[in-house]
């Protein structure tokens, strides 16, 4: 099961907080537009799509257009307060903007469900098998497209799960 966090208001305040103080330290500035996107991501508790986090913030800010929206998107993406999730063509608000760094982001292809982990010694290896084919990683995060167990065990109550034996 994925991890759950709070997204009663307090909690989603202390983590814009938690954002705003990131960005000052880094001589950035969360717009309000900026911490919109992210305070709608936060409440969420998944990925979002462009297009779709567009239609929310336009429930708030009716002229919002979508250069806005993937503006924002790329600033809060640099500054590691969002993850942009290439498996699944959505983004999703880092859980642990302020902690430690994690390096592998497991996505639910079904639901868009978010798992974020760090596991040091095998970002290591898979860098060591990308240098050996004779590539650089360009992201520190490696993204694992999975099936979370609430949509794998939906999937299987439908027949839809195949397995592979070894």
């Amino acid at each position: 099961m994925v991890a759950k966090y709070s997204t009663s208001p307090p909690a989603i305040a202390a983590k814009l907080r938690t954002a705003d103080s990131l960005c000052a330290e880094r001589g950035k500035r969360l717009t309000p537009i900026r911490r919109k996107v992210l305070e709608i991501l936060l409440a969420e508790q998944r990925s979002v799509k462009a297009y779709e986090l567009l239609e929310l913030i336009r429930s708030v800010q009716p002229g919002a257009a979508p250069p806005t929206v993937y503006r924002a998107l790329d600033f809060l993406v640099d500054e590691g307060l969002v993850h942009r999730l290439d498996a699944i063509n959505a983004w999703t608000a880092c859980l642990d903007a302020a902690g430690e760094p994690h390096d592998l982001l497991v996505v639910c292809t079904q639901c868009g469900a978010v798992a974020e982990l760090s596991d040091p010694e095998l970002s290591r290896q898979l860098a060591g098998k990308v240098a050996a084919a004779g590539f650089v990683l360009s992201s520190h995060e490696t993204e694992l497209r999975a099936l979370c167990n609430k949509c794998r065990g939906h999937s299987a109550s439908h027949g839809h799960v195949h397995a592979h034996n070894a």
